[in-house]
């Protein structure tokens, strides 16, 4: 396990509780980045990790371990950039109060706890979802997600809004989906699907 030569950007500070240190870090199998885990899980506010690409050849943890290893110490993947020809960044941050969780990530947390394999730090954030809701609301992932019943009811009342939600492309018809489901409260849900749909049948979407 070494720090990657390369690194778009170097910052290191403490905050009052987590270090913030950008160095992208490079594991050559899973049980670095496990050891990783085990020695700043508790103290960084999150990593940098130079992953291989497949075809490169080089000895490498990949996206599945170093998820599951996030997984089991309450992290979580998030950006992804490019970085070279062989190797690109992906960002992993402890969970927050409000962190989201997918149904695939849930499953995968359930499998790990099964297996024995969560960590101390992985289940308190578990228990945590749980108990706010944040478990049970948990989000289908874009390549499967499906337009709940309300909202296709309020698009099937509007022909314009449909046809325009029909055409857009899977990074904004997913950002609609996602912003409904994750709504906590029914009026909060309702009121959200009214301004989607408003929004919709003027031609206007998310993200540009």
């Amino acid at each position: 396990m070494t720090a990657a030569k390369k690194a778009p950007a170097k910052k290191a500070a403490a905050t009052a509780e987590r270090i913030v240190d950008d160095t992208p870090l490079e594991c050559a199998d899973a049980a670095a980045l496990a050891r990783w885990y085990e020695r700043h899980h508790a103290s960084h506010a999150g990593v940098w990790l130079r992953l291989a690409k497949k075809a490169s050849g080089i000895a490498s943890v990949d996206t599945a371990q170093a998820l599951d290893l996030a997984l089991c110490h309450g992290w979580i993947d998030g950006q992804r950039k490019s970085d070279s020809d062989t190797h690109f960044l992906q960002r992993y941050t402890p969970r927050t109060k409000r962190s989201t969780w997918s149904q695939i990530n849930r499953a995968k947390a359930l499998q790990l706890i099964e297996e024995g394999r969560m960590q101390p730090g992985g289940l308190v954030e578990v228990e945590r979802a749980k108990a706010d809701g944040r478990w049970e609301a948990a989000y289908e992932a874009s390549r499967v997600a499906t337009v709940p019943p309300d909202l296709r009811a309020a698009l099937d009342a509007n022909r314009k809004a449909a046809k325009f939600f029909a055409a857009l492309d899977a990074r904004n018809r997913f950002a609609v989906l996602f912003r409904t489901q994750s709504a906590k409260k029914p009026e909060t849900r309702a009121r959200r699907i009214a301004q989607f749909v408003e929004m919709l049948a003027k031609g206007e979407k998310i993200h540009p």
